[in-house]
Formats: C-alpha cells, structure tokens, sequence
C-alpha cells in the first residue's frame, strides 16, 4: 500500500547529507546565488516533503527567535526558505508542507506565534495554510544598526502569522499594523 509524500523533521544540521544536497539545488533553483543554511542562533528546523523514493518534494526552514513588543516577550517562529521541486509544483504539496509546519508550530508549547514575510502574491497561499496577512505590519529584519524593513523600496511583502497562546485575538491585535523589530542578523535578514 503506497502511503504518498510524508514530512520527516530534522534540526537543520542534522539533515542527512544526500537530504541537504537536494534541498540546497532547490534553494538554488529558486533562488540563484543563495547560501544555503541558516544562523544557528535561531535554532533552524528543517521540514522536508518526501515522496516515497526519498526524493525532496518541497522544504522549508523553522526558525525561532524571541520578540519584545508592546512590554512582552514573544516566542516566535518564522517559515524561511519555502520551496517546492520546480517539477511538483500546483499540486499542492508546498501548501501539504506549510500546513504541516502550522500544525507543528501551534502544537509546540515553547511556540507564542509564528510571522514571516512574504511577497504579496503569495499572500493567498500562506492564507489557506492558516496564516493570513496581518495588515499593515512590517517586519524589521537585519541588525538595529543595518535594519533591513519589508516596507524598504523596491519591495511588496505582506507578514502573515498566526498565534499560538490563550489570547490570539489580543495579540494578533498587538502585532497588527506595527512594525516588529525582528532583527535576526545577517544571515537571515528578513527572517
């Protein structure tokens, strides 16, 4: 009986070597000149699509780091690097693959929420994974001496999210129409 694609979960440095080498000529098929990996710092997970002969369908990166906003720490997660073999895509397993980060993101109890940035036109896709656009909001990445905003020219991103604790409503409210200063650092400068 065929079981179809499945997720399997590493921490980014831990993905087996033939793994890391697909994921890594997906990255560089979507995005040409891009360093694969991610800062250690923001304890990157790795969730990979597998089809039933081990080839990578699709990947995405979780990162996490904490946010202070409004007199609170946040603990946050961020989708990074989601990508979907060239070959596979419009079938719906990148969107099989970012639920699936969802589920794992809202199941995790060191997990308050979850923000990235995307461009506008996938705004929908990330919508019907269970993260929807929070308007107005701008995600302030790089360094607070070289920050780097999803608002800079030149660039169309919206900051989908989703939350995770006892209050959604109040803290999606906190987080909507604000800039959040993310700051992850160099590598990861957008998130």
């Amino acid at each position: 009986m065929s079981r179809g694609p499945y997720v399997a979960r590493f921490a980014e440095a831990d993905v087996p070597a033939g793994l890391a080498a697909q994921v890594a000529a997906l990255e560089a098929e979507a995005w040409p000149g891009s360093v694969p990996g991610h800062d250690p710092a923001l304890a990157p997970r790795s969730l990979l699509l597998l089809g039933e002969d081990g080839t990578v369908a699709a990947a995405l990166s979780l990162l996490h780091k904490e946010i202070r906003l409004g007199g609170r720490t946040h603990r946050a997660a961020g989708l990074s690097s989601v990508v979907t073999r060239s070959a596979l895509r419009g079938r719906g397993l990148g969107g099989l693959l970012v639920a699936a980060a969802r589920a794992e993101l809202a199941a995790d109890p060191a997990v308050d929420l979850a923000l990235f940035s995307c461009d506008r036109p996938l705004a929908p896709f990330y919508t019907a994974a269970g993260f929807p656009p929070l308007p107005g909001t701008v995600l302030v990445g790089g360094t607070p001496e070289e920050p780097l905003a999803t608002d800079a020219p030149g660039f169309d991103k919206v900051v989908p999210a989703a939350f995770f604790t006892d209050t959604p409503d109040r803290d999606r409210r906190a987080f909507t129409g604000v800039r959040v200063p993310l700051h992850p650092g160099n590598i990861d400068r957008l998130w």
